[in-house]
């Protein structure tokens, strides 16, 4: 198909009363094309879960529109699509049923395969992952941190879906075996050219994976661009200051000034004027306390949503010291 495979257009999610909600995304637009990665990156309660969770329609928006394959999410011509990997492989595998039936179940609830195809499909994913046939036989209880997260992405894959969310699908795993999941996952979508929303708070995992980046911060996307663009030209202050508390990423041409804010961020109860950063930000002034800054383009499909974008760094860095000394 042309044009997007997965698509949030103003997706606004609200949790909560109406008298008192908590507001988890404000209206973000994203879109993902077939076989790329978009990485999206945010402090916890920036959004970026609630994000994942709608593009697999697991929650609905509260307002705007989320399709696949330029369908609504949620139809029944939609199921199968998407499928996801989740961060805590110990509690999205069901320990009382076996991996076999765990890794085939996407394929039980969208295909009328024969029960004996459908075995073999899962037994064909579990070694593609790594994992020998034997284990189909196990429960989740029997295999390590790892192997389990292995299970999860052969239960996504199982179906052969066009795209997989992976929703900090690496953070609760130890170093080495992290990498080896990472390598995995684009192993896997190098063979199947499959499309993926990759989540993290850790910015260094994501540029690895990625092909383009979007910031999240309280519920909104405050940059977006080419993993490369990101990394070597961040345009808002947030961005900048995330890249410079990244050590890996502090290389070459790539040393910056560290930045680190000061406060933290606002309540998602809270619905202030202005840039939805201004109460960190070194560079806010009277303008950003009271006019939001639209998400705009800075050329080659760069954006960021900040008046004085792209940041002086020199200046910001300045303006962050004296920030602390007062």
């Amino acid at each position: 198909m042309t044009g997007p495979v997965l698509e949030l257009r103003d997706v606004t999610k609200r949790f909560g009363s109406r008298r008192r909600p908590i507001w988890a995304l404000a209206g973000i637009s994203l879109h993902l094309n077939a076989a790329e990665t978009l990485g999206i990156v945010g402090e916890s309660g920036s959004g970026k879960s609630t994000a994942a969770r709608i593009a697999v329609g697991l929650e609905s928006p509260t307002a705007g529109c989320a399709t696949v394959m330029g369908r609504p999410i949620g139809e029944s011509s939609g199921k199968g699509l998407v499928q996801m990997v989740f961060q805590d492989p110990s509690s999205s595998l069901n320990p009382l049923m076996r991996i076999q039936q765990i890794v085939r179940e996407p394929l039980d609830a969208i295909s009328g395969e024969p029960e004996g195809s459908r075995n073999a499909r899962a037994r064909a994913s579990l070694e593609e992952v790594g994992l020998g046939g034997h284990t189909g036989g196990q429960f989740p209880g029997a295999l390590s941190g790892g192997q389990k997260q292995r299970v999860s992405i052969a239960r996504a894959l199982s179906s052969l879906p066009p795209i997989i969310v992976c929703d900090e699908a690496v953070t609760a795993l130890d170093v080495s075996i992290r990498a080896q999941i990472l390598n995995l996952l684009r192993r896997v979508q190098d063979k199947h050219g499959t499309a993926c929303l990759f989540i993290s708070h850790d910015l260094s995992t994501v540029a690895y994976m990625s092909n383009r980046i979007a910031i999240m911060y309280r519920g909104k996307i405050v940059e977006t661009g080419a993993t490369r663009q990101i990394l070597e030209t961040p345009a808002h202050p947030y961005t900048y200051a995330l890249l410079s508390a990244v050590p890996q990423l502090q290389q070459g041409r790539h040393v910056r000034p560290r930045i680190r804010l000061s406060g933290d961020p606002p309540s998602a109860m809270e619905q202030s004027s202005g840039c939805v950063f201004h109460s960190r930000c070194p560079m806010a002034d009277d303008r950003c306390r009271a006019e939001e800054p639209a998400l705009h383009s800075l050329g080659e499909g760069h954006t960021a949503a900040c008046h004085y974008a792209p940041v002086d760094a020199s200046r910001m860095a300045a303006l962050a010291t004296a920030r602390r000394a007062a």
